[in-house]
């Protein structure tokens, strides 16, 4: 697959605030690509960057071969984080509004369908100062891919939406990957992303901490987690061969194995080292990897910014 953006050692700080550090990064065609980072990493610059709002302070960003960011160009659908629908428009007429604006002639029937498809068939008279928070979020992502873009950015496109809503877009932007349209998303919830992203970038303090297809994280940070529970609670941890590191967690100790460990192997030496009443195993989620990462748990501030 051809990349369709490539960004190469961009930079971008404002004043003394260093917003993005040196990013190397490529979207490949027909990819859902997932932003991930907490809040203040530099998710959104690095998307205003892409899609020609922002420039860098230093680097290049290539969008469709050329510099500079996608611009105006019509190939490209942008969900901005601030949302700005005209209140005192009808749900119809802001679409048909949008559409034109991407060189849609006769837009009606796709504006129509993509309503019925986001549960909003009703909707094309009210007027958007009428709609709830959720239904003014789905309009104003009808609004960013109503022309099939050849790309979507899409900043928090969840954010708001129940989850039902939730549900249906993320059908929605499989179904557009699958009629061809590259995805980028940002989003903090690390549920919808390991369902939905094929690849995974994610940033901290503005510089890159992981950058690869879903599958591969998974295998490569995803490490088996076991949690064993001592028949004597105060015994200290023995060490054990496989164990990367040992937390203490009440009455139990939650380890986190090393990449080529074998749990049962870990759990037969741990049972020759003091008894035990009770282990489990498991995989780390996205959420934990996203943990181990930055510190952060999901959802969880770590500064201002963007």
């Amino acid at each position: 697959m051809s990349a369709i953006v490539r960004l190469q050692n961009v930079s971008r700080s404002f004043g003394t605030k260093v917003a993005v550090s040196s990013l190397d990064l490529e979207v490949k065609a027909g990819s859902i690509h997932g932003f991930l980072g907490p809040n203040g990493s530099g998710k959104t610059t690095t998307l205003r960057m892409i899609t020609g709002l922002m420039q860098p302070d230093s680097g290049t960003v290539e969008v469709f071969g050329k510099e500079g960011g996608a611009g105006a160009s019509p190939a490209m659908g942008y969900l901005p984080e601030e949302r700005g629908l005209y209140r005192g428009m009808t749900v119809l007429g802001i679409l048909e509004f949008f559409a034109r604006l991407k060189g849609m002639h006769n837009p009606r029937r796709a504006i129509l369908d993509w309503l019925d498809r986001l549960d909003l068939a009703g909707a094309g008279p009210l007027r958007v100062e009428a709609l709830s928070k959720g239904m003014a979020q789905r309009v104003q992502f009808i609004a960013a891919i109503i022309h099939s873009p050849k790309l979507a950015v899409l900043d928090e496109p969840f954010s708001g939406l129940d989850p039902v809503h939730a549900g249906q877009l993320m059908r929605a932007v499989r179904e557009l990957r699958d009629a061809g349209t590259t995805i980028i998303l940002s989003t903090h919830d690390l549920t919808v992303a390991q369902r939905l992203c094929t690849h995974l970038f994610m940033i901290h303090h503005g510089r890159k901490v992981l950058d690869g297809s879903l599958e591969d994280t998974l295998a490569r940070h995803g490490c088996t987690t076991v949690r064993v529970t001592p028949r004597d609670i105060a015994s200290p941890w023995p060490g054990c061969t496989g164990v990367a590191n040992a937390t203490r967690d009440g009455t139990d100790w939650e380890l986190r194995l090393e990449p080529d460990a074998d749990a049962n192997s870990v759990v037969r030496e741990l049972m020759r080292q003091f008894p035990l009443t009770a282990f489990t195993t498991g995989s780390a989620s996205l959420s934990d990897i996203f943990f181990r990462l930055v510190g952060v748990r999901e959802g969880e501030s770590v500064g201002q910014g963007t």
